[in-house]
């Protein structure tokens, strides 16, 4: 798995250990299933204050399945561990739903062969 980190804010640049720990956290048993996560902290409001710390979390699972999950938070540490949360169980519910590839057996196929041949 492959990690990428974004921030223009400097507060948020000084978060990039935890996000990056944090994220190793949580996809432990998940990461080989995403081949790329990309973390984007940014300050909505910038110095006034208030609910205002955004982290978006997006996991590039195949070519065309994305996992994107987004939390807004008082705190920078909230705000990750919330949006990572979700594309967990995001995650886990979209592996669980998928139908799995029906195979057809080779044998079967020539068991019936076989009865038209004769």
């Amino acid at each position: 798995m492959k990690l990428l980190f974004k921030s223009r804010d400097p507060e948020g640049i000084s978060m990039h250990e935890l996000a990056r720990a944090r994220t190793e956290f949580a996809f432990r048993r998940l990461a080989w299933l995403i081949s790329k996560a990309t973390v984007s902290l940014s300050d909505i409001n910038g110095p006034r204050g208030g609910v205002d710390k955004r982290c978006q979390v997006e996991l590039q699972v195949t070519r065309e399945q994305k996992v994107v999950a987004t939390s807004i938070a008082r705190d920078w540490r909230g705000a990750i561990d919330l949006a990572l949360a979700r594309a967990v169980r995001t995650l886990v519910r979209k592996r669980q739903n998928a139908r799995p590839v029906r195979r057809v057996r080779a044998r079967s196929l020539a068991w019936k062969r076989s009865p038209d041949a004769a």
